[in-house]
């Protein structure tokens, strides 16, 4: 079976464009015949993604088409004569982007707008989350499912050593990580609340390390580091450290001492998988998609009483033996991310389109 796969834009380091080469791999061990195509294609994946104007991106028995931005490839994929599989990683909601940016408003508003338009012009619609499974299905999509993303970990236990950064991480600070853009739904302002609350009340010690591009939203960032000067947070315990290669990503999982989320909206949220993948203690406020992906395992809370998370977080920073157990709990629900699993998955949906 020819089983192709679309997204608009291939970028290094990706979540989406990731686990569709993922996907890619295991339906070429499974005996497929399988591609991913794109219209947008970085440098350094040339090699691994092919050009959406290839006419064989057109000649799949099955597609599956990777949706969470408004693209050309939509009106291209009603069109198509085979299988059609819709696999929603989700649209943050316009209302985030609202009092920040107006382009991008726009943009997930029409986003939305034609994820809405595919409704009656796929075989089967599936979400990377129970979530995004009920959000098709409040958009009129009959035919839903789950397929979590498949995401490799392996990019991020990286043996490389990088002295200079790991000298700044190991000074006897504890290490509290966010991975991910500086946007709104990310709810960053509520970390540095977090920050200001754990360093008056709970201890001193921590470093908070935001870890990903901070030039999505300008106006939000600006806004953050405003509210970081309000609450007198030192720069040098505060940190936006803006993209940084997968090496580098790798010794911030490494030095960590616990991984917070506290998103107000979340589709699947990756790096939770990443945090557990390097058994780093995980404490997430339990808004939309987060309870799935961790399925149990962290520390979850709600509602978002950032006075309680503060006490959680210095709990985590340290009680050995409660570590021990969210870590046994993590390793647990890690299991259930595994090449057999996502194998199983792709037979069964593979399956049920013949």
């Amino acid at each position: 079976m020819i089983v192709n796969q679309w997204l608009p834009t291939a970028h290094y380091g990706d979540a989406i464009g990731n686990s569709a080469r993922r996907v890619c791999n295991l339906l070429r061990r499974m005996g497929h015949t399988s591609d991913v195509y794109a219209m947008e294609i970085e440098p350094a994946l040339e090699d691994e993604v092919r050009p959406f104007d290839d006419p064989a991106a057109l000649g799949g028995d099955v597609t599956i088409f990777h949706y969470g931005i408004q693209s050309p490839m939509t009106s291209a994929f009603r069109s198509l004569g085979g299988r059609r599989v819709l696999q929603y990683h989700n649209i943050t909601p316009a209302a985030f982007f609202e009092p920040w940016d107006d382009n991008l408003f726009q943009l997930v508003s029409r986003g939305r707008e034609e994820l809405a338009g595919l409704s009656g012009a796929v075989d089967v619609a599936l979400g990377d989350s129970e979530f995004n499974r009920r959000e098709l299905e409040a958009l009129g999509f009959t035919k839903t499912g789950v397929l979590p993303v498949a995401v490799n970990t392996d990019r991020h236990s990286s043996c490389t050593r990088l002295p200079a950064l790991e000298a700044v991480l190991d000074d006897g600070l504890m290490n509290f990580l966010f991975v991910g853009r500086i946007v709104p739904n990310k709810a960053i302002d509520d970390h540095i609340r977090l920050a200001a609350l754990y360093t008056r009340y709970v201890d001193n010690g921590g470093r908070f390390l935001f870890v990903g591009r901070s030039d999505v939203v300008p106006r939000y960032y600006a806004a953050i580091c405003a509210l970081r000067a309000h609450y007198g947070l030192r720069t040098d315990r505060v940190i936006f450290t803006g993209a940084v290669s997968d090496e580098e990503l790798a010794i911030y999982y490494e030095y960590a001492d616990v991984y917070i989320s506290l998103s107000e909206h979340e589709g699947f949220c990756v790096p939770l998988i990443e945090a557990m993948a390097a058994d780093v203690p995980v404490l997430a406020y339990a808004s939309t998609a987060v309870p799935d992906t961790l399925g149990g395992a962290g520390v979850q809370f709600t509602p978002k009483d950032l006075e309680l998370a503060a006490e959680l977080l210095g709990e985590l920073a340290f009680d050995d033996d409660l570590r021990a157990r969210v870590i046994a709990g993590q390793r647990r629900r890690l299991a259930e991310f595994g090449d057999a699993r996502m194998s199983r998955e792709l037979s069964s949906l593979l399956g049920s389109l013949s």
